[in-house]
C-alpha cells in the first residue's frame, strides 16, 4: 500500500511515503485542466484574478466548444470567497499552512481571517504556529466544521 492517501486508516504518513500527488492543490496553487471535464486554478493578479477554469464533461461538447471559442470557461474567485477557498485546500494538509503562503496565495492579509482563526482555536480545532496555523486533532476530525467557518 506505498504511497496510498486513504487518511482513515492512516491518519499520519509513514515517513518518506506521503501522498504528493494533491500537494499543489492542497496549498491553493495553480493549475491547467486540459481536456474533457477538467478543472483548473490561475492566479492572474492576486487577489483581484483567481480563475476557475471548467471544461466540458463530454467529449462531443469539449470538442465543439474548442471549434467555437477556443477553450473552456472560466470564472473570477470572488475576493471575499478567497479565505474560503485557501482553507478548503490547505486545512487538509495535517501541518497547515504558513502566513507567508496565506498572502502569496490569496495576496490577502492574515488579518482578513484572524477573528475566524482565533475562534477555530478557541473551539480547539486550530493550533497557532510561530509561522501560521494547523488543524488540531479535533480539527482533522470535524474538518468541514472548520473550514465552512471561513466562509464569507
Amino acid at each position: 500500500m506505498q504511497g496510498t492517501c486513504n487518511t482513515k486508516s492512516r491518519p499520519t504518513p509513514r515517513p518518506g511515503k506521503r501522498c504528493r500527488h494533491n500537494l499543489n492543490y492542497w496549498l491553493f496553487g495553480d493549475y491547467l485542466g486540459i481536456g474533457a471535464g477538467a478543472h483548473g486554478k490561475l492566479s492572474v493578479e492576486l487577489p483581484q484574478r483567481i480563475l476557475r477554469t471548467v471544461k466540458p464533461k463530454q467529449p462531443r461538447e469539449y470538442l465543439e466548444q474548442i471549434r467555437r471559442a477556443g477553450s473552456g470557461e472560466s470564472s473570477p474567485i470572488a475576493a471575499a470567497d478567497l479565505p474560503f477557498e485557501f482553507m478548503l485546500n490547505a486545512l487538509r494538509l495535517n501541518e497547515g499552512f504558513t502566513v507567508r503562503d496565506f498572502r502569496r496565495r490569496t495576496g490577502l492579509e492574515m488579518a482578513s481571517v484572524e477573528r475566524q482563526a482565533a475562534e477555530g482555536e478557541a473551539r480547539g480545532l486550530l493550533v497557532r504556529r510561530a509561522d501560521g496555523w494547523h488543524p488540531s486533532e479535533l480539527g482533522r476530525r470535524f474538518l468541514n466544521d472548520l473550514q465552512v467557518s471561513f466562509l464569507a
